[in-house]
């Protein structure tokens, strides 16, 4: 009789191909995590069409190393013979440096997508103090007839149900022929007046552009307004984003104009909150809209204008849900602007100072969180 041989297999390992794909995914939103405040100022993201990727370096997997085993014949030139059970037979990946013992990481090249990163910074910002407004009534654009009536606004007659009215009325009669209209035939149409929650929002973008402001800070000012766009129109379904742009005098822009325009000349910061409160106060009642200004300067503001700045900036912070002013120093001072809404002492103004490109970061998250974080 044959004899028969009973074996098990492993399938665990026709799924190894899956799960390194899965450790190498995470592999990937981490090294993002870890990368991001570099990857949010990269200029081949900040200037690319939202469709293009960024290489990052990201640890490779784990492969299968000799580990020395001493319980086993030695062969020549296999070691020194002082290693133990377990040993991971590996070359320093150091460079520039002496020759170490340790083993190396090997990295690789991952393409990470816009879209990746916009999952891992949004994912840590949110509007601050967005609620639902009061009940309003409904426009008329919403208005939805409901009901007939005899009585009623000229402009809302019903041609169709008055004249069937006074068909129906000649045909009761006996009568024949064409007949005028009577009061009594007119129908009118009649709604019942609605109110809904309104969870609108309006931003109020403002970029200082002035001669002062040098590359490295048009380039932060620009870095941090592109982020600021792009969260709010992919999380808020009603906002609308106000552009201005300033120097001396103030002007509402488009939105490529506020990206791509340089100016020059000096500064006068009043102006830009001068129109901002006419944008605002013309278009923006605060019974309606979340408001919500950022404004972006290297704080160098003609001197004899901060006094005429505070009570601007109070005022134009009375509307606002937050009002938030990013100032761009390389050098570790602080300007006669930034005294001046110190001085403000409001709980809906923060302020914050951006000193290198990493920290454009930590400006998104401050301005953009429930609470101010000191």
């Amino acid at each position: 009789m044959q004899g028969s041989i009973v074996s098990k297999e492993d399938w665990s390992l026709h799924q190894q191909g899956q799960e390194d794909q899965r450790r190498h995914d995470q592999k990937i939103q981490q090294a993002v995590k870890d990368r991001l405040p570099e990857l949010i100022t990269e200029e081949s993201v900040i200037m690319s069409d939202g469709k293009k990727v960024v290489k990052i370096p990201v640890r490779s997997l784990d492969e299968y190393k000799i580990r020395y085993d001493h319980s086993k014949k030695k062969h020549i030139g296999q070691g020194n013979g002082e290693s133990e059970a377990g040993d991971i037979i590996a070359r320093s990946k150091e460079s520039g440096r002496q020759a170490g013992s340790d083993p190396g990481e090997d990295y690789v090249e991952a393409e990470v997508s816009i879209e990746e990163i916009e999952t891992a910074l949004f994912s840590q910002l949110e509007l601050p103090d967005f609620k639902q407004k009061e009940e309003v009534e409904a426009t008329k654009e919403g208005i939805q007839f409901t009901d007939i009536r005899t009585k009623g606004l000229t402009g809302n007659i019903d041609k169709k149900k008055t004249m069937m009215t006074a068909f129906k009325r000649n045909a009761m009669n006996g009568e024949s022929g064409f007949h005028p209209i009577l009061p009594e035939d007119i129908r009118y149409k009649t709604w019942t007046e609605s109110k809904e929650k309104e969870s609108k929002a309006a931003v109020i973008a403002m970029m200082d552009t002035s001669g002062s402001m040098g590359m490295f800070e048009k380039y932060i000012a620009r870095s941090f307004f592109f982020w600021l766009v792009k969260f709010l129109k992919l999380h808020y379904a009603h906002v609308e984003i106000r552009f201005i742009s300033h120097h001396t005098e103030a002007k509402e822009v488009e939105e490529e104009t506020f990206f791509t325009k340089g100016e020059s000349g000096g500064t006068i910061c009043s102006s830009a909150y001068r129109k901002a409160l006419e944008i605002v106060e013309s278009d923006y009642p605060i019974e309606r809209y979340n408001i919500y200004a950022f404004h972006i300067s290297d704080g160098d503001n003609l001197t004899s204008d901060n006094e005429r700045c505070l009570p601007l900036i109070k005022k134009l912070a009375a509307h606002c849900n937050m009002f938030g002013y990013g100032e761009v120093s390389q050098y570790h001072r602080q300007s006669s602007l930034m005294s001046v809404f110190t001085k403000s002492e409001q709980e809906d103004i923060r302020t914050f100072v951006v000193r290198r490109k990493t920290e454009v970061l930590d400006a998104l998250k401050y301005f953009l969180s429930k609470k101010s974080r000191a």
